[in-house]
């Protein structure tokens, strides 16, 4: 009996020791595929290499509306050929500090001949997008290096776009564009191919992780 009781017992520990190992290499097993979507670092990076646009309108009335497009067509062609040929954030960045009157006073000319009389403000700081996509280009929300247009009270509908890369007025071959501004490859495929689904999950776990960084 005492020999039958042993036996049973080294049986049981026998089961939990397969069911712990069982767990252990599931956990492993899944710990693998995830890594594998994870973004490493340098995806990550891509909110550090990007200048986005960000129009408001002094109000959502029709007129204010229309003002605020001519406004943000006069800002994009002031500002492309400022950071055309430019290769890192850094350097549209100390172009950019450099410039705010010149895009302040492209803006107020416009606003000038359109016969109003809004003031205009404009901000180079880090601001919050959502996501958001331009044709065959996506970008995840997260927080990215702005250029702040806002006329008048800025209490109207908002306009974005990408300055650098010049995405807002050229979305032909982006591919090329995202390498020329620094892009690595794996950062341009999840910007290209975020209807893929292993870069759609990839997409979500870098705004996951940007969100972070809020609280």
């Amino acid at each position: 009996m005492k020999l039958l009781g042993s036996v049973r017992s080294h049986k049981k520990i026998s089961e939990k020791i397969m069911k712990l190992l069982f767990v252990l290499s599931t956990a492993v097993l899944i710990i693998s595929m995830l890594c594998a979507f994870l973004p490493v670092h340098n995806e990550a990076g891509l909110y550090d290499k990007v200048l986005r646009l960000h129009v408001l309108a002094n109000s959502d009335s029709e007129e204010d509306q229309a003002l605020k497009l001519k406004v943000r067509d006069a800002v994009i062609a002031t500002v492309t050929p400022l950071v055309s040929g430019l290769s890192s954030l850094d350097e549209v960045k100390t172009t950019m500090e450099n410039s705010l009157e010149l895009v302040r006073s492209a803006a107020l000319d416009v606003i000038t001949a359109e016969g109003k009389s809004y003031d205009v403000a404009v901000t180079l700081d880090r601001e919050d997008y959502p996501t958001k996509k331009y044709e065959s280009v996506c970008f995840p929300a997260g927080e990215y290096l702005s250029l702040r247009v806002m006329i008048g009270a800025a209490e109207g509908q908002n306009w974005w776009c990408v300055l650098f890369p010049p995405l807002c007025v050229n979305t032909a071959a982006p591919e090329n564009q995202l390498i020329e501004a620094g892009f690595t490859g794996s950062q341009v495929k999840i910007l290209t191919e975020c209807e893929n689904p292993r870069y759609v999950l990839k997409f979500r776990i870098l705004e996951w992780i940007s969100s972070l960084g809020e609280h």
